[in-house]
């Protein structure tokens, strides 16, 4: 040591000790990986599996929460949900296939709301009818003490047809006092050749729903749209109706569906006191705690 240098201090010059400078920068690289690693996994695809196909799931599109251990089929053969000491609410949805219906009896057979046709588009011609039972139906529900809901068949092919339909929905609904959703359903004809929506482009689609959905909230109602699996995986954009309720048909002891809904129709053959037909059952979620 020179004459001149200060005890404790590094000269000039002299290289740093190498004890202290590579396990330093070893760890600084170690958290460079880890930190390009974490990176690398938020930017892999979410993925599920659908039918033996790998799907990517749609980012910004709720996925399905509920607890498959929560679904139980009672003794009268109904799939019920609770979760968190808080059930799910049972309901069916009917039209003039029903015929006429015994509404009191269908309320104390354990039902606790309807979803009820109000009317259709005609799958050739394009005409809107509505359901012949509509009236009867839903005064009928109303005086029996259920909450209710209605939809509408579509086969709009523009969205200012899907405006049309969701106008006179909402003409017809200023009487009565609706708690429930008000649906959009469009399905593909399968029964019959020549539906003018037989070539309906799955954006278009996608702007007819949303085009109803927006005109029925503007009316100060909850808007839903009704589609099955094959449909909310290969025909709706469910990022762009994600704003709406999702009512989903998947006929099973419980929902499988990746994404999130709120209303779920698991079967077509169900029974209640009241009606003569089959019906169809479904779950609201809504009330529950996610």
């Amino acid at each position: 040591m020179s004459a001149n240098a200060t005890p404790g201090r590094r000269e000039k010059g002299k290289p740093q000790n190498r004890t202290t400078f590579f396990p330093r920068f070893i760890a600084v690289v170690l958290i460079l990986l880890a930190f390009v690693g974490f990176l690398f996994y938020l930017l892999q695809p979410v993925t599920f599996t659908y039918r033996g196909m790998t799907m990517e799931a749609v980012p910004g599109v709720a996925v399905n929460r509920y607890d498959p251990d929560g679904f139980y089929t009672d003794e009268k053969g109904r799939v019920q949900y609770t979760s968190k000491g808080a059930s799910a609410r049972a309901g069916i949805d009917v039209s003039y296939s029903q015929g006429d219906i015994d509404w009191p009896a269908v309320a104390a057979d354990g039902v606790d709301f309807a979803i009820i046709r109000l009317g259709y588009r005609g799958y050739t011609q394009g005409a809107i009818q509505t359901d012949s039972c509509f009236f009867q139906n839903i005064q009928g529900a109303l005086d029996a003490g259920l909450d209710v809901g209605v939809y509408f068949f579509s086969q709009a092919i523009t969205p200012e047809e899907a405006r049309q339909e969701a106008d006179y929905t909402l003409s017809l609904l200023e009487s009565y006092p609706i708690t429930c959703p008000v649906v959009y359903d469009w399905e593909p004809i399968t029964f019959a050749e020549g539906a003018r929506t037989d070539q309906l482009d799955h954006e278009v689609l996608t702007q007819c729903a949303a085009a109803f959905c927006q005109r029925v909230a503007q009316a100060g109602y909850t808007p839903a749209v009704y589609f099955n699996q094959e449909m909310g995986y290969f025909s709706f954009d469910l990022k762009e109706l994600s704003p709406f309720q999702f009512w989903l048909a998947e006929y099973d002891s419980y929902p499988s569906f990746y994404y999130g809904f709120t209303l779920w129709q698991y079967t077509h053959e169900g029974r209640v006191d009241g009606i003569q037909t089959p019906v169809d059952w479904n779950l609201d979620f809504s009330q529950l705690k996610r």
